[in-house]
């Protein structure tokens, strides 16, 4: 049907919304295609609908394409599954949780890997069955601390989910490129700049893991380049680790009086007056940092965790937290923060300033019989040999030429500081820069964790019972729709690309004449019997300024003006993308629509 303006279910804004920060969530509330229901909640309207159900399509078609089947499971769950695989305590507050009347503890789903698992579990029992690929479009719920921007980070969002079955993990490296190249064609087809990124697996876990970030300056991850060619999610970097140094004819280190030192800056300043050196001033790149984290688990326990890196470095909370779970023995999410002044008062070795690596694993090294133990880990670069100049968990005191491996040991290593261009890139293609990005897309090799935990076998060629092996394929559908806003607009409004736009052509009539409404509707009604979409503006009190705005706000591909210029016979087209205008004669008119809409 043809969209009529005076009967649509649609008001457009002239102002922006107090709470959005970022374009695409100005322009789609604005434009009238979502309303904020609550914070990270939003209602979708007609015209809202119209574009997120151009984008479902496309999803489908392509994992259809290799041979995906669509299900649906409810967003409702009950907690055993999830209690099985230990997720229902892993996902911490990210959950929402709630029970019936009975009693009976349910969640509201952020994923469906045990849902799936267990439908497979449910019909499929022999190697004959596989390969299964299964997918589904559902609404998510994340408990998210700090919704914003929108569509971009919400507590209720659309997500294409589809998992790969297989017998083994040839069959899995299969399924994974399968659904990685249809990635690349989805994000293609919406038009969407797409790079596919090295990424942490993080609480889901498995072998292999890919992000599809689209660059931007609005995006939340942070990814590296480099001129070679290597991509990553800065959680996924990896360090250039250096040689070992042969620390035999090393001196041993001392330890001075630096008074009022609490700082690098402080530190690098006294160390040069007390005890310069020869070979160079001393710089932050010669001290070792050591900062204390309170980890709290899943479990809800705190746990202390303290990490050395150079002080020419600072820590990155979210390389912590995507790396620091194998370390602390536990899995799901673990929220982070700095240490508190109650946390340090419980550790008396632990003295604000002056906190050196001496932290339980060889106390003797500094004279701390008796401190207490806490995770101590360090940056790659802290290698054996490497001499540093460190707190020496003594007000106003420092330790000089604590050399690593021989002074001081430490519980392993973690990837933790910021990563900085400049920075070499790990597969040796060069130095690093670091760009935004929103993530679109996130592909994994599971492997056997879901299945393993929830006994999912089949009977191989031997008739012996099987762990099938599995992979995990996210799309993000509500954020899709937001990325295209952020990408397609200008100072005016949206501009759609045609395969995803409300309509293929908005009609404008300006004018009270009769004949100029008659001959919108003749136009509206042969494009909308050639199977073209029409938005027609058929308001008769509202003035030209006004349509010429919400026309422009709501971003059709083609805008049609009806006006003065039909009684020489001819209409306005406007590209809306470009904003050429041409003059084109009324009886060509129709054919010119069809042929723009069917590209």
């Amino acid at each position: 049907m043809v969209l009529k303006l005076s009967t649509l279910f649609l008001r457009t804004l002239r102002e922006d919304p107090v709470d959005a920060e970022v374009a695409s969530h100005k322009l789609l509330v604005r434009a009238g295609y979502i309303r904020r229901a609550a914070p990270g909640i939003y209602t979708w309207l007609p015209l809202g609908l119209r574009v997120l159900g151009k984008v479902e399509a496309i999803i489908r078609e392509e994992m259809n394409a290799i041979g995906a089947q669509e299900v649906h499971f409810p967003a409702l769950l009950p907690r055993e599954p999830y209690e099985t695989t230990g997720r229902w305590t892993e996902y911490g507050d990210g959950l929402f949780r709630l029970k019936d009347r009975k009693g009976a503890d349910y969640l509201l789903a952020p994923t469906h890997e045990e849902m799936f698992t267990l439908l497979v579990k449910d019909l499929y029992n022999s190697y004959k069955d596989l390969p299964a690929y299964l997918y589904q479009i559902q609404n998510k719920y994340r408990d998210e601390a700090r919704p914003r921007a929108g569509l971009l980070r919400g507590r209720e969002f659309i997500m294409k989910d589809s998992y790969s079955f297989n017998i083994d993990d040839e069959g899995l490296e299969e399924a994974y490129q399968a659904h990685r190249a249809a990635y690349l064609k989805i994000f293609g087809r919406l038009g969407l700049e797409i790079l596919p990124v090295f990424a942490t697996a993080g609480a889901m876990g498995g072998s292999k893991s890919e992000e599809f970030l689209h660059p931007t300056p609005v995006g939340e991850d942070t990814f590296v380049r480099s001129p070679g060619g290597y991509y990553a999610n800065v959680e996924a970097v990896t360090t250039v680790v250096p040689e070992d140094i042969d620390f035999t004819d090393a001196p041993a280190f001392e330890v001075l009086d630096t008074p009022n030192t609490p700082t690098i800056d402080t530190l690098v300043a006294c160390a040069n007056e007390i005890a310069p050196r020869a070979n160079g001033a001393w710089s932050a790149i010669d001290t070792l940092k050591n900062v204390v984290l309170a980890a709290t688990l899943p479990t809800g326990e705190r746990q202390l965790v303290a990490i050395g890196l150079p002080g020419d470095r600072n820590v990155d909370l979210k390389r912590v937290e995507a790396n620091i779970s194998a370390h602390l023995e536990t899995g799901g999410e673990v929220g982070l923060e700095a240490a508190t002044e109650d946390d340090l008062k419980k550790h008396p070795t632990l003295i604000k300033g002056y906190i050196g690596p001496a932290l339980g694993t060889d106390a003797a090294v500094l004279g701390l019989e008796g401190a207490s133990k806490i995770l101590y880990l360090v940056d790659p670069r802290v290698v054996a040999g490497t001499s540093w100049v460190t707190g020496a968990n003594e007000a106003g005191k420092h330790v000089f030429g604590l050399v690593a491996g021989r002074d001081f040991t430490w519980d392993g290593t973690i990837e933790c500081v910021e990563v900085l261009a400049g920075d070499p890139a790990p597969d040796g293609s060069g130095p690093l820069e670091t760009a935004r990005g929103i993530e679109m897309g996130h592909i994994f090799q599971l492997g056997r964790k879901y299945a393993e935990a929830l006994d999912l076998k089949v009977l191989d060629q031997n008739g012996k019972l099987k762990v099938v092996t599995m992979g995990s394929y996210g799309v993000g559908v509500t954020r899709a729709v937001a990325a295209l806003a952020e990408s397609n607009h200008d100072e005016n409004g949206l501009v759609w690309p045609r395969n995803v736009a409300p309509a293929d052509v908005h009609l404008v009539v300006t004018g009270k004449q009769a004949e100029l409404f008659e001959a919108a509707q003749k136009i509206a009604d042969e494009l909308h019997e050639a199977g073209v979409e029409v938005i027609y503006d058929d308001r008769p009190k509202v003035s030209a300024g006004v349509k010429f705005s919400d026309a422009e706000l709501i971003g059709v591909p083609t805008i049609v003006v009806i006006g003065r210029g039909l009684a020489d016979g001819v209409v306005e087209v406007k590209d809306r993308a470009t904003g050429e205008r041409t003059d084109v004669s009324v009886d060509e008119v129709v054919a010119q629509l069809i042929a723009l809409a069917k590209g």
